[in-house]
């Protein structure tokens, strides 16, 4: 079953409505990066932009390049706090794929992928998400 109309109370709606609470790592006019809370592994951050798109396919190009260039700031600043270069990037589309929030959205993992954790199974701790938000905001250079 495919979601392809746009849903205004998906929880990345929420989050840029300001209605729920979330770990910020990054934000600009047209993207938001922040903590995923159910990751798959550690320092596991989620790239969305501030367009209405279920996936790539109703992504409009300049959000479309502001989530890349907001994925390589991230990226970067994974690598320095992780002292690891290996970074997953990972993006689904449908949910035949694994998509669960229907908004466009890049996952940034820093993680092999032969040890990732599964997809949306275990909450992260609250307390850790914003310790690591904070490590990687400090380092992202606009």
């Amino acid at each position: 079953m495919s979601q392809n109309t746009y849903d205004d109370n998906n929880i990345f709606a929420k989050m840029l409505n300001g209605d729920i609470p979330y770990h910020k790592v990054y934000e600009d006019d047209k993207t938001l990066a922040f903590m995923d809370i159910m990751p798959q592994a550690k320092g596991h951050v989620l790239v969305i932009p501030k367009q209405k798109a279920v996936d790539l396919a109703g992504l409009e190009p300049e959000y479309a390049a502001a989530v890349l260039m907001t994925a390589k700031k991230v990226m970067a600043a994974q690598r320095q706090v992780f002292a690891r270069e290996g970074v997953i990037q990972m993006q689904l589309n449908g949910s035949e794929a694994g998509q669960t929030v229907f908004h466009y959205h890049i996952h940034l993992i820093p993680s092999s992928i032969h040890e990732l954790g599964r997809h949306a199974a275990v909450q992260a701790d609250n307390v850790e998400l914003a310790d690591i938000a904070q490590q990687l905001a400090k380092k992202i250079i606009e």
